[in-house]
């Protein structure tokens, strides 16, 4: 018997995807949550909201009844109708009800639990069947895109330490194990609050091999997050996703959390100091990549700008990080921001700065990482009074080329056949064509369309590094990663290029710095691909990338 391929598994990725492996021991009984309650969650692919799930946790006289109603876009492309999963109260799981759409089929499962047995009648792609497995007592019911599954789990990890184990049974198929690798304190500052939670990295293994997850919960033992690096999917309970709502990840003594008057709202921020800072000090803006970035940009657990902010603060320079807009503590909207928009938030915090009595309105540097270098760019184009700018793994190239080249090399790497290769690249062709006229959107599916056709992605894909440089009369810093995968450093070569080609006494100041074996991220690494991201073992940006930037600024803002 085998259950529709796609629901199976979390975007083709096969995040639970299972076949034999040895039944991990029985768990102990563990404490549950002590309320019962509903939750809303949004679900995310690639940073973008595609739907969300409807869940409640009910306690009751025989155990716990966890159930919810749901809708996601596609890719996912489901509709939850009906979820229910019932446990005793020692999480011995009774029964699974599952009723839904996927992908314009009906589907059903109903699986029965022995102390020791899981019997499931399926119904899917227009076919019925039964299929038994064994599986070990008290295993954790987890069948793949129906989320509110994990309560069940969060409920058993709050007191879980790292090497506990977890029987997992991904129903309608087989039994996997489940490892708690780390185990971390959390903070989310919302407007009613701070919130403490407890992340725990886990790693499932399956035959095809191991697979992440990342378990954020609270106090009470209940979901707060999911996150599926390899499907790019996070689940997020919406009052932490709030607009009054960011995650505090990392700070530095003395930190001062401050709102930016931006054009017609105000950008949340963090003002880093020197320990001991003197007046008219030498100000830094730091700038993030794409996509919902917060004040600190982390990314796979690295806080990027988080970690420079504080570096640069100790070597005496004050540091102000901010939310992008319509992210964290930031106002403003997302949908039809472009690079041009962007910039101008980068102009309000440096006339911002320029106001404040301890910073010396002459010396005000702005460093941009990955896009956040374009936008540097436009800034110091907008404004003069931008000393000078750091472009660390920013591109070199117009944005279509960038985007054009990043899914070749990843396509390069995929075990696709030359003729799926070539028709994935002319149709990426098809929807920037689309993108930047507005028309010729026949044919592609809907759901690239809808994240296609976006204002800043005709911003970025009309954006020109060679073209912008020649109106920056700022020095400018150049930083590279020699393992970046995703701005190769040919890019740096490029910037260079661009900036002594300019006319202006400026292009002699022109500097470049490639540091060996570090990646996208700034981090030491060993391949630089993306897919080593989420095993990186160290997070902590590269001493050469901090101790670059800020002898350079050192010297410019002197």
């Amino acid at each position: 018997m085998s259950f529709t391929r796609g629901l199976v598994r979390h975007l083709n990725v096969g995040v639970l995807s299972v076949s034999t492996l040895a039944l991990a021991p029985s768990q102990p009984p563990v404490q549950a949550p002590q309320t019962s309650a509903v939750s809303r969650f949004i679900v995310l692919y690639q940073g973008q909201r595609i739907g969300g799930e409807t869940v409640e946790v009910k306690r009751t006289d025989a155990g716990w009844i966890i159930s919810s109603t749901g809708q996601i876009a596609p890719p996912l492309d489901l509709t939850t109708t009906r979820f229910e999963a019932t446990y005793a109260a020692d999480w011995q799981p009774l029964k699974l009800s599952v009723e839904g759409v996927f992908r314009g089929q009906l589907i059903t499962l109903s699986t029965v639990f022995a102390s020791t047995s899981a019997t499931s009648d399926v119904f899917s792609g227009g076919q019925r069947g039964t299929v038994t497995h064994t599986v070990s007592p008290r295993t954790i019911v987890l069948p793949n895109n129906f989320f509110a599954a994990y309560e069940a789990l969060a409920a058993q990890l709050g007191s879980a330490a790292v090497g506990a184990k977890f029987p997992i049974y991904v129903a309608p198929q087989r039994e996997v194990t489940a490892t708690v690798d780390v185990v971390r304190q959390r903070r989310v500052v919302t407007a009613d609050g701070p919130i403490d939670l407890q992340q725990f990295d886990l790693t499932f293994e399956n035959p095809s091999g191991p697979v992440k997850a990342e378990i954020w919960i609270d106090g009470r033992k209940r979901l707060a997050r999911l996150l599926l690096p390899a499907a790019a999917v996070t689940v997020i309970r919406d009052d932490l996703s709030a607009v009054l709502s960011r995650e505090e990840r990392i700070s530095h003594p003395g930190d001062e959390d401050v709102f930016i008057p931006a054009i017609g709202f105000n950008l949340g921020a963090t003002v880093s100091r020197p320990k001991d800072a003197g007046v008219r000090l030498p100000a830094v803006v730091l700038v993030a990549g794409s996509g919902r970035q917060d004040r600190d940009e982390t990314v796979f657990g690295i806080p990027i700008l988080g970690q420079l902010a504080g570096t640069l603060a100790d070597a005496g320079f004050l540091v102000v990080r901010y939310d992008k807009r319509g992210v964290g503590l930031s106002g403003g909207r997302v949908e039809s921001a472009t690079l041009e928009d962007y910039a101008a938030d980068v102009v309000s915090v440096v006339n911002w700065l320029r106001r404040r009595k301890d910073v010396d309105p002459e010396r005000i540097a702005v460093v941009g990482h990955s896009e956040g270098g374009a936008v540097a760019m436009l800034a110091a184009d907008r404004q003069s009074r931008i000393k000078a700018i750091a472009l660390v793994a920013a591109p070199g190239s117009t944005g279509k080329e960038v985007t054009l080249e990043q899914q070749q090399h990843a396509l390069a790497r995929s075990q696709e056949s030359e003729e799926d290769k070539k028709a994935k690249i002319a149709l990426q062709l098809r929807i920037m064509d689309a993108a930047l006229s507005g028309q010729g959107w026949e044919g592609i599916p809907p759901a690239l369309r809808q994240q296609a056709e976006t204002a800043w992605f005709k911003s970025w894909l009309l954006f020109d590094p060679a073209a912008a440089m020649k109106k920056i009369d700022q020095p400018v810093l150049i930083v590279q990663g020699a393992l970046d995968t995703q701005v190769p450093p040919a890019h740096a070569d490029r910037l260079e290029a661009a900036a002594r080609a300019r006319k202006s006494r400026a292009a002699a100041e022109t500097r470049k710095v490639v540091v060996p074996g570090v990646n996208h991220l700034l981090v030491p690494a060993k391949t630089g691909e993306l897919e080593e991201y989420p095993s990186l073992p160290t997070k902590t940006i590269s001493p050469e990338i901090s101790q670059t930037i800020t002898d350079w600024l050192r010297t410019v803002l002197k």
